[in-house]
C-alpha cells in the first residue's frame, strides 16, 4: 500500500511523456495546467496514504488491547541517554538506541512514543532497562520494574528517566 503514491506517479509521468512526444507543441499553459493537476493528485494520494496509514494503525492495535509506553527524561539530571530496552511479560517489546537529536529533544522537555504494541486484560510486568553515561562519563546501567492491570481500552505508561543518583526509573499511568 505504500508504494501506491509511487505507481500513481509512475502512471502520471507516463502519460505526461506520451503528451510531451506528441507531434504538436505542447504550450506553457498546457504544461502549467498540467503540472497543477499532477500537484492536485499528489495532494489526493498523500491524504489516501495518511488514512491508510490512520487505518492500518487501528486494525493492528485496537484500543481495547492496545498499550502504549511514553518515554521523557527527568529535568536538570546530567547525564547522557544512549538506549532503553523494554520487556513486558518476559517478552522483548522494544530496544531503542538514542541518536543526538533525539536525546536533545528529551532534554528540551520532549516525550518520545518508545513503543506500541498489543496485551491482553489482566496483569502484566513492565521491565525498563536504560544505558547511559553519567556526568563523569562513567558507564551507567539501571533496570526497574513496573507492575500494571490492563483494562479494556488504551493504556498509556509514561517511563520518566533520571539517571544515578536518585530514582532512575520513575512509571506513571496516563
Amino acid at each position: 500500500m505504500r508504494n501506491f503514491p509511487g505507481i500513481t506517479l509512475a502512471v502520471m509521468l507516463s502519460a505526461w511523456s506520451t503528451a510531451a512526444g506528441a507531434a504538436e507543441p505542447v504550450s506553457r499553459e498546457a504544461i502549467k495546467g498540467l503540472d497543477e493537476q499532477v500537484q492536485d493528485i499528489k495532494s489526493d494520494v498523500l491524504a489516501m496514504s495518511t488514512e491508510l496509514l490512520q487505518l492500518e494503525e487501528k486494525l493492528i492495535h485496537p484500543s481495547s488491547t492496545q498499550v502504549s509506553l511514553f518515554v521523557a527524561l527527568a529535568p536538570g539530571k546530567p547525564f547522557r541517554l544512549d538506549a532503553v530496552h523494554a520487556v513486558i511479560d518476559g517478552d522483548p517489546a522494544t530496544h531503542h538506541i538514542y541518536t543526538h537529536k533525539e536525546l536533545e529533544a528529551l532534554q528540551s522537555g520532549g516525550v518520545q512514543r518508545l513503543y506500541t504494541g498489543n496485551v491482553r486484560v489482566g496483569e502484566h510486568t513492565l521491565e525498563v532497562t536504560l544505558v547511559g553515561k553519567t556526568a563523569a562519563n562513567e558507564d551507567y546501567r539501571e533496570s526497574a520494574t513496573y507492575r500494571f492491570t490492563k483494562e479494556a481500552g488504551p493504556r498509556l505508561v509514561e517511563i520518566t528517566l533520571a539517571g544515578p543518583g536518585s530514582t532512575s526509573i520513575s512509571f506513571q499511568d496516563r
